[in-house]
C-alpha cells in the first residue's frame, strides 16, 4: 500500500474497523467522542465530503496518515501504511462511497440502558462459544440501546474509560469511548488478551471466575499503546493473541516494546486454531479444568 491508496480509504470506515462508532451525523459530518481521551460530548468530527478528521478539543485533525499516526503513537509513515493495509482487510472502501451498515455498525446509540446479563438469546449465544455463563454474567452486562429507531440488545463489555465492547450473534461493535480493560491483581506477571471472548474463554477453560494474576484486555490490537503503562510494571507477560497476522505482529510487538520482560506467546496452545475461543468450541469441553498440553499459568 502506497500514501494515495491509504489516503482513498474512507476515513469512517477505517474508525468503524476500530471500533470507534459515531455518536450523530450533521449534514456531511459525523461526530465522535474523542478516541483519544475520555469525554461526555463528542468533539470529533469527520468530514465526509473531505475525508478528513478534526479534534476539537484537541486542536489537530488531518487525513487517515495523520489519525494513524496519533491513534498508534508513531511518525513512521511507511509503519502506518503497514497498519492501514492490516485494517483495510476488515471491510474499508475507496472514499467516496461509506454508507452505513447496520450488521456491522450503527450510526448513533440513543436510549441507552445496561443491566444484567439475563437475554435468552444472548445466553444461548454465549453457551454456543462454549463460554461458562456464571463467569459471563459476572463480568459483562446487557447493554439495551436504540439506532435508527429500532431497539437492539448486545453482550456488553466494560473498559477502563466507562465504554463498551458489545457482542450478539450478528452485530459487533462499541459504545464509545474505545479503551481497553485492566485487573490489577498487584502481580507481578501480567496475561494480555485480544478481546474479551478470549479472556473468557481463558476463564472457562481454567474453571475460575476470576483471574489470580493481572489481566489486560485490549479490546482491539490497535490499543496495544494505551496499555503500555499498564504492561511495562510486569517481568513475565503472558499473550493470548490470534493465530492470524494481525496477532503474530502484535506478539512479536510486545517482544519488541518490553525487552526487559519474559514474553510467553500462549498462542502455541490453540495453534490450530484461530484463536482461544475456537479452540474453546472445538477442542475442550466447557467444564474442563485447564489446557491439556504446553506451559500452564
Amino acid at each position: 500500500m502506497n500514501i494515495q491508496e491509504a489516503k482513498n480509504i474512507v476515513l469512517a470506515e477505517y474508525l468503524q474497523s476500530l471500533g470507534i462508532a459515531p455518536c450523530k451525523k450533521q449534514g456531511s459530518s459525523l461526530w465522535y467522542k474523542s478516541p483519544f481521551r475520555e469525554e461526555t460530548e463528542p468533539s470529533f468530527k469527520v468530514n465526509l465530503a473531505r475525508n478528513e478528521w478534526y479534534d476539537f478539543g484537541a486542536g489537530m485533525g488531518g487525513n487517515i496518515l495523520d489519525f494513524v499516526m496519533e491513534y498508534n503513537g508513531t511518525d513512521s509513515v511507511p509503519h502506518v501504511l503497514k497498519i492501514i493495509a492490516g485494517q483495510v482487510s476488515a471491510g474499508t472502501s475507496a472514499a467516496g462511497s461509506f454508507s452505513f451498515r447496520p450488521q456491522t455498525s450503527l450510526p448513533a446509540f440513543e436510549e441507552i440502558h445496561i443491566d444484567t446479563l439475563s437475554n435468552p438469546a444472548l445466553i444461548q449465544y454465549l453457551k454456543e462459544r462454549n463460554i461458562n455463563i456464571a463467569f459471563a454474567v459476572q463480568i459483562c452486562r446487557e447493554v439495551h440501546f436504540t439506532a435508527n429507531g429500532k431497539r437492539y440488545f448486545t453482550i456488553g463489555f466494560e473498559n477502563d474509560m466507562g465504554g463498551y465492547e458489545l457482542r450478539n450473534r450478528y452485530f459487533k461493535g462499541c459504545l464509545s469511548p474505545k479503551g481497553i480493560t485492566t485487573i490489577d491483581n498487584d502481580s507481578d506477571t501480567v496475561m494480555v488478551f485480544e478481546g474479551f471472548m478470549d479472556f473468557l474463554s481463558y476463564l472457562t477453560l481454567k474453571n475460575n471466575g476470576q483471574p489470580r494474576i493481572d489481566t489486560v484486555i485490549l479490546n482491539s490490537v490497535a490499543n496495544l499503546k494505551k496499555a503500555i503503562p499498564f504492561i511495562e510494571s510486569h517481568r513475565t507477560i503472558h499473550s493470548f493473541f490470534d493465530n492470524d497476522e494481525a496477532g503474530r505482529k502484535t506478539a512479536s510487538e510486545i517482544i519488541r516494546l518490553f525487552p526487559t520482560a519474559e514474553v510467553i506467546d500462549q498462542s502455541h496452545f490453540y495453534r490450530d486454531y484461530k484463536d482461544l475461543n475456537d479452540c474453546l468450541k472445538n477442542r475442550f469441553p466447557v467444564r474442563e479444568k485447564s489446557m491439556k498440553r504446553g506451559r500452564r499459568l
